[in-house]
């Protein structure tokens, strides 16, 4: 009898286990966290690339797209509920199910674990890439909100160093990853592609729309580095008021 239930267990398959449903809240806390990846986090991501994409058609291109976003109604609590709340606990509870995880990369060097460990690593990874730019882009320096016709000169300020570069290609790279195949595990575990064959096809077009974001967030990061540097203008370090006050033409004495 033992060699009976020895032998039927070392013919179960070796790999990871399943990701856990979850039960009452949970299933619904773990629903949330993958439908947030995708809606609104996702969307953010795929509208980002696209906008600074508009950079191989000009500066002056960038900057009006720029001065658009921010001139959109409500800005502020698109901001709040659209992309900083959702994208603060899809990362929360992303890094509270990695934490809970259990990976078998070393046991058992299955695709499967590999992948599944990647997608937690590049989470963690994009979580503090995003934490650094929106610091550096959105909250410090020349406000964009006020200045957009500093958007070129900010971002090559960025890009500057060498080390930087590296630092937004990396970044770039995860977050396109973490995306591509965040959209085929939220199709598998929401029953949009069922059967084995069906989830194989959506893994690889997972993976190569990741990889092709990738290559579009490289190139555009290529235009902003090798394109001539846009001059700072001593202006954009005031206030819009103060500025529009020392642009205003003297009033006429009579």
């Amino acid at each position: 009898m033992a060699s009976t239930a020895q032998s039927a267990n070392t013919a179960l398959p070796k790999g990871v286990s399943p990701l856990r449903a979850g039960t009452g809240t949970s299933f619904l806390w773990r629903r949330l966290h993958s439908l947030t990846g995708i809606v609104p986090v996702g969307l953010f991501l795929l509208e980002h690339l696209i906008s600074n994409a508009e950079i191989l058609n000009g500066a002056n291109a960038y900057n009006g797209q720029v001065k658009f976003l921010t001139g959109l109604p409500f800005r502020l609590w698109l901001e709040i509920f659209g992309i900083f709340l959702p994208l603060l606990y899809h990362a929360a509870y992303g890094v509270y199910i990695w934490w809970r995880g259990e990976n078998n990369v070393i046991d058992y060097a299955l695709k499967g674990n590999w992948f599944y460990t990647l997608q937690r690593y590049t989470g963690v990874l994009v979580f503090a890439y995003v934490a650094f730019h929106l610091w550096t882009m959105r909250f410090t320096g020349i406000h964009l909100t006020e200045h957009y016709d500093a958007s070129v000169w900010k971002v090559q300020t960025e890009l500057a160093h060498p080390l930087m570069i590296a630092v937004y290609a990396v970044g770039m790279l995860a977050a396109c990853w973490h995306f591509g195949y965040g959209l085929f595990l939220f199709a598998a575990k929401w029953g949009i592609v069922t059967g084995e064959k069906a989830q194989k096809r959506a893994q690889v077009l997972g993976i190569a729309l990741g990889l092709l974001l990738t290559l579009l967030g490289l190139v555009t990061i290529y235009s902003f580095v090798t394109r001539p540097a846009q001059e700072k203008n001593p202006l954009w370090e005031q206030p819009v008021q103060e500025q529009s006050q020392l642009m205003a033409p003297a009033a006429t004495v009579r």
